[in-house]
C-alpha cells in the first residue's frame, strides 16, 4: 500500500509528464505551421517558381537559358529566396504569354508588363514595382520628331504591347507593323523597313547602347506603371510576394537593382517626359 507522501510524489511525476507533453505537442504545432504556410503558396513544383517572361527584353530579361539576368530577372530571384522558393525563367512570346498563365503554364509572368484593365481581366497582378512610358524612337538624321510627324508612314511596335496598343490607336501612322521581339522592331528601324518604333521608354533608351545609329526623340506620356502578373485566385502566392516586394522596395532593393540596370532615370530630359 502507497504512502500519503508516496502519492503526492506520484501526483507531481504525472504533472510534470503532462507539462512536458503539452510543450512538445505546442512545438510541434509550430512547425507544422511553418509547413503549411509554405504549401499554402501551391506552386506548379514544390519548392520552385516557374516565371513566364518575354525573352529578350532588355534589360528586364535577357540571356541565355538558365542563365538569364536582368531586372524583373534579380528582383523574382531575390524574392523567390524569400520565399523560400527557386526561381525558374521561362521564355514565352509576349502575346501569348498572359493566356499561357492563364492556363497554369506558369506560377507568375514577370516581363516588363503593364498592369492594364483589360489584363486584369485575365490575370491578377502584384502591386507595381517600376513606372514607365512609353516612347519614340527614329534613326538619327530622321525628321520624324514628334507624334504628328508620323502621320503617313509605317511605324513598327512588339506584338501584344501597349506599344502596339498606343501606335495603332493614338497615331495616323498609315501601317503599324508588329514583332515578336522588341529586337527585330529595331532592326527593322535600323533597316529602313519602319520610320520609327514606338515601345517602353526605359527598354528603347538601353537598346541606344546596342544600335548607336538609333534614338529615342521624345517620351510618350502614359504615366504605365509595371506589376508581375498571377493566376487569377492564386491569392496565398501572390500576398507573400507583394509582401517581399513591400521589404525589397523600404530596404532599397528596387532601387539598386534600377540603378544597376538603368540608370537614374534614362528617360529624364526628354520632351514628353512625366518622370
Amino acid at each position: 500500500m502507497k504512502t500519503r507522501a508516496g502519492e503526492r510524489s506520484a501526483l507531481i511525476a504525472l504533472l510534470l509528464l503532462l507539462v512536458a507533453t503539452l510543450g512538445a505537442a505546442g512545438c510541434g504545432d509550430d512547425n507544422n505551421d511553418n509547413k503549411t504556410s509554405t504549401s499554402k503558396l501551391d506552386t506548379i513544383t514544390a519548392g520552385k517558381l516557374k516565371v513566364g517572361s518575354d525573352i529578350p527584353y532588355k534589360p528586364f530579361e535577357f540571356g541565355r537559358a538558365p542563365n538569364y539576368q536582368g531586372f524583373d530577372v534579380d528582383v523574382v530571384t531575390e524574392i523567390a529566396k524569400k520565399l523560400g522558393l527557386d526561381a525558374q525563367f521561362v521564355k514565352t512570346p509576349f502575346d501569348t504569354i498572359f493566356r499561357s498563365l492563364a492556363q497554369g503554364k506558369f506560377d507568375m509572368v514577370a516581363s516588363a508588363t503593364t498592369i492594364t484593365a483589360e489584363r486584369e481581366k485575365e490575370v491578377d497582378f502584384s502591386d507595381p514595382y517600376f513606372p514607365a512610358d512609353q516612347s519614340l524612337m527614329v534613326k538619327k538624321g530622321s525628321n520624324i520628331k514628334t507624334l504628328d510627324d508620323l502621320k503617313g508612314q509605317v511605324i513598327g511596335a512588339q506584338l501584344g504591347t501597349t506599344g502596339a496598343d498606343y501606335a495603332k490607336n493614338h497615331t495616323d501612322a498609315s501601317t503599324v507593323r508588329t514583332y515578336d521581339l522588341i529586337d527585330d522592331a529595331f532592326n527593322a528601324l535600323v533597316a529602313g523597313q519602319v520610320k520609327a518604333v514606338i515601345n517602353d521608354c526605359p527598354v528603347s533608351k538601353y537598346a541606344e547602347r546596342a544600335h548607336k545609329d538609333l534614338s529615342v526623340v521624345r517620351a510618350i506620356p502614359t504615366h504605365e506603371r509595371y506589376g508581375f502578373a498571377f493566376p487569377s485566385g492564386s491569392d496565398a502566392l501572390r500576398t507573400a510576394f507583394n509582401k517581399a516586394l513591400a521589404e525589397a522596395r523600404k530596404d532599397g532593393t528596387l532601387t539598386r537593382t534600377s540603378d544597376k540596370w538603368l540608370g537614374t532615370d534614362p528617360c529624364k530630359g526628354l520632351p514628353g517626359t512625366s518622370q
